[in-house]
């Protein structure tokens, strides 16, 4: 069990966060799946979050993440979401064409709350996912 603390909170809260591009198109490959890893660790740094685990899979990305008690879930997610995807835009101009609107997410995610029994499970799962994606394309 992994005790983080704050200058007022001890807590242990991990989040399991999923989201998709939108129309689920499988844009997160190559350079785009590098840079996308790269600045979600940057978002976790500059707001005191800690990545646990991550997958980036070609249509949606795992992230499993521990978050200070002042940070509601929904917030957390705003900002991983927010920042990479005006920052992928600006940095691949491709993505324009290929979506709409200027948005690279959609509105929807998915997000559960983990303790220490089911952190393992949720790291396990997330490992799992690229093997699974592999197989599939084969």
């Amino acid at each position: 069990m992994e005790i983080r603390n704050t200058r007022h909170a001890v807590y242990n809260i991990n989040y399991h966060i999923v989201w998709i591009p939108k129309y689920r198109k499988k844009i997160l490959i190559g350079k785009i799946e590098l840079r996308l890893k790269e600045m979600l660790y940057e978002v976790a740094e500059n707001y005191g979050y800690e990545i646990l685990g991550m997958e980036v899979m070609p249509d949606h990305i795992h992230l499993f993440v521990s978050a200070p008690p002042r940070y509601a879930p929904a917030d957390v997610v705003k900002k991983f979401k927010g920042v990479t995807g005006s920052k992928l835009f600006l940095e691949f101009p491709i993505l324009r064409r290929q979506l709409r609107k200027g948005k690279i997410w959609t509105r929807s995610y998915f997000v559960g709350t983990a303790g220490t029994v089911t952190s393992r499970a949720i790291r396990k799962y997330i490992d799992e996912q690229k093997s699974r994606q592999a197989s599939k394309d084969d």
